[in-house]
């Protein structure tokens, strides 16, 4: 799952905890529904509570513009516990994967090249800035990819 996150996204996020802060889920529902998230207001790389929260306040008000109807447990997932995280991203991978249209993404051009999360496991690479436009990898029916 880790691996699909960080191909889409173009990210190096080294555990699924790290997706608490609501960023990632942002830039996902831009991919989805491009235009759906004022990414300008997403805080792509904050250690503060309060701006999780702001982050899972603007994926929650697109999801509800956008007619989604899930309840996101954002008191659970900003205390970064691995199982929590863990099934709301299956959840979401279902979802995205139901809605996914096809079209390109260039994610890293849309965060405006922040890195996603700044701080990059030791050794391992950033994404490459010169990716121009990302296709979406092939579906998988695997929860462990």
């Amino acid at each position: 799952m880790l691996m699909w996150v960080n191909d889409c996204l173009q990210s190096n996020f080294s555990k699924i905890e790290q997706l608490h802060t609501g960023a990632g889920y942002a830039q996902f529902t831009d991919f989805l529904f491009p235009g759906s998230i004022p990414l300008k207001k997403v805080k792509w790389n904050s250690h503060l509570e309060l701006d999780w929260l702001g982050n899972w306040k603007i994926v929650q008000t697109s999801w509800k513009t956008l007619g989604v109807e899930k309840v996101v447990p954002v008191d659970r997932l900003i205390k970064g516990k691995f199982q929590d995280n863990f099934e709301f991203l299956q959840w979401f991978k279902k979802f995205f994967d139901a809605n996914y249209d096809g079209h390109e993404y260039n994610p890293l051009d849309a965060r405006g090249g922040e890195p996603l999360p700044a701080e990059t496991a030791p050794g391992k690479p950033s994404a490459p800035a010169s990716m121009s436009r990302m296709q979406m990898p092939t579906r998988t029916s695997s929860a462990a990819t």
